[in-house]
């Protein structure tokens, strides 16, 4: 039978393991970051939207297409 790990030493052996694959894999918290703002700016973006007049779809894409 295998002793049990004290919380100290499993807290040390994750972190390190985290750190390791973080090095390794810095892409992957790159995109996880760039999600994250993305999601916040949305977010944003959203909010700010409620607080305006609604218009006409066909008015929203007449500015998108440059004819407004």
């Amino acid at each position: 039978m295998q002793p049990s790990m004290n919380k100290e030493k499993l807290k040390d052996v994750i972190k390190t393991a985290v750190a390791e694959a973080l090095e390794e894999r810095q892409d992957l918290l790159q995109e996880a970051i760039e999600s994250a703002i993305e999601d916040l700016a949305f977010i944003r973006a959203i909010r700010e939207g409620e607080k305006t007049n609604k218009v006409k779809r066909e008015e929203v894409f007449k500015v998108l297409e440059g004819k407004a």
